[in-house]
């Protein structure tokens, strides 16, 4: 039987809402199907911000004769897994998905802890990977992204052998962190500080309001 996967990107007019692009790539079991790409631009029916633009180089004038989300929406469902790095934004961004959505961020961190970083174009280069995007195209377009995410999918299945249910079990985990953001030990990574000091860690445990994130990640580094 074939699992159908389905990176999906969407880019927006600011951090909070407005699609104005979204596209797709399906990997069947762990093979791109390149032929199933997809992408649409999106009418936002609200201004695009210039960080917005800094970022994807979407402009109002290149969105504004587009489709309406909901005219494209149904393109993209059919899938049994959705795919996205960073998936609590696009499930955000996309309320009306029923399928699962897989976070590619949360087991890049989960499989590579020491890497430095875990953006999309990071992984792409430190990883090697093998990534088979469009010319006219760059970072932070959705098509071009989700490419680019297919194949680390793809590295991350091969790599990990983890099953749909491990991956869906990290997805609705908070993220794994290899190191501290704050405080006197900012920069190191856990391991270290447990090392050094592990009390401090346990102290952070007990403080009220801990971010979710680091309050998964100490319990994790302690217990290793």
């Amino acid at each position: 039987m074939v699992t159908k996967y389905r990176t999906i990107d969407t880019e927006t007019a600011d951090m909070d809402s407005g699609i104005v692009e979204i596209a797709s790539i399906d990997l069947n079991n762990s093979e791109i199907d390149y032929s199933s790409q997809q992408s649409h631009f999106v009418n936002p029916q609200k201004p695009i911000s210039i960080s917005a633009m800094a970022i994807h180089h979407i402009t109002d004038e290149m969105v504004e004769l587009s489709p309406l989300i909901e005219d494209v929406i149904d393109a993209y469902k059919g899938a049994d897994y959705l795919v996205a790095h960073n998936a609590e934004f696009d499930k955000r961004m996309m309320p009306e998905m029923d399928a699962p959505f897989i976070c590619t961020l949360k087991l890049a961190r989960r499989l590579w802890p020491e890497l430095e970083s875990h953006s999309n174009q990071y992984l792409r280069y430190a990883l090697k990977l093998d990534v088979h995007v469009p010319e006219e195209l760059h970072a932070h377009r959705a098509l071009y992204d989700c490419i680019v995410t297919a194949s680390l999918f793809k590295r991350i299945k091969g790599d990990s052998g983890w099953s749909d249910t491990e991956m869906l079990e990290i997805t609705n985990q908070p993220s794994l962190l290899s190191k501290l953001r704050f405080g006197k030990y900012k920069g190191m990574t856990f391991t270290e500080v447990k090392k050094e000091n592990a009390g401090y860690l346990t102290w952070l445990l007990g403080q009220p309001d801990l971010d979710p994130d680091i309050e998964f990640s100490i319990n994790y580094w302690l217990s290793r």
